[in-house]
């Protein structure tokens, strides 16, 4: 199979431009064509609240489940930080917090504050990702959900070294690019996301920006939210509340 998208880079017509990067010089189609579109709108936002956090679980184990995602692989995992009295940070995240995690080995006395960070793709309004895949691979839905077109992802992980929150992994079976998205299967049929469904302790919250009677939205008007890695100008539509510093 890599010998087959090799052939198919040299026989798409790849020119090199610097460090690494490929440029199609024909149509990337209209999965590209439509992420460029003006009509693009970012209509939902998807909120996680690190103060309510509990680290369960429960949410990396509903997307596992609802999208077939390989063992050892991770659309959505759980950071657990922990902030020491002396200024170092701990982060451990085992199993991707799939299952939970351990009490803390460290002596109470020492540590400052400790909490959980769920993450996942942030399907941001300027996604690298979207820019750097030389096939159209990677684009934006009309609602403007960042997702992978396997029929036309050819393997190069160009958009894995883009992303600068490390959230997208090459899934072992289909060989192409694998990340969150949101459910958009699901979002279509008008349900919210798995994770969101299972979450005991209302620390995700997904829905549009748009309804002003919605959660979302009304969440974005009370509270300060936060994203992750502001200076890459990303502008991330997965926004935090309680953030921390030491987050990254």
């Amino acid at each position: 199979m890599k010998h087959d998208r090799r052939e198919f880079i040299k026989k798409a017509g790849w020119t090199f431009i610097g460090s690494g990067l490929y440029i199609n010089l024909f149509s990337a189609g209209p999965a590209l064509a439509g992420s460029r579109s003006s009509a693009l709108k970012n209509l939902y936002a998807f909120i996680v609240n690190t103060e309510t956090c509990i680290g369960c679980g429960k949410c990396a184990a509903a997307c596992r489940a609802e999208n077939s995602v390989p063992d050892g692989n991770y659309r959505t995992w759980i950071e657990r930080y922990t902030i020491m009295h002396s200024g170092s940070v701990e982060v451990d995240s085992p199993h991707g917090g799939e299952k939970g995690f351990t009490p803390l080995s460290f002596n109470p006395a020492d540590i400052r504050k400790s909490f959980f960070v769920p993450k996942l793709c942030n399907h941001c309004k300027k996604p690298n990702c979207v820019q750097v895949c030389p096939v159209g691979a990677t684009y934006v839905s009309p609602e403007g959900f960042v997702l992978v077109d396997e029929k036309r992802c050819v393997g190069c992980s160009y958009c894995m070294q883009a992303c600068p929150y490390s959230a997208r992994f090459m899934n072992p079976v289909t060989h192409t690019a694998d990340k969150c998205t949101w459910c958009y299967h699901r979002i279509r049929q008008g349900k919210t996301t798995a994770c969101v469904q299972v979450c005991p302790v209302g620390a995700r919250l997904f829905g549009r920006v748009d309804d002003t009677d919605g959660p979302v939205a009304q969440l974005l008007k009370a509270k300060r939210l936060q994203v992750l890695k502001p200076e890459t100008g990303n502008e991330p539509m997965v926004l935090y509340v309680g953030l921390d510093k030491e987050v990254h």
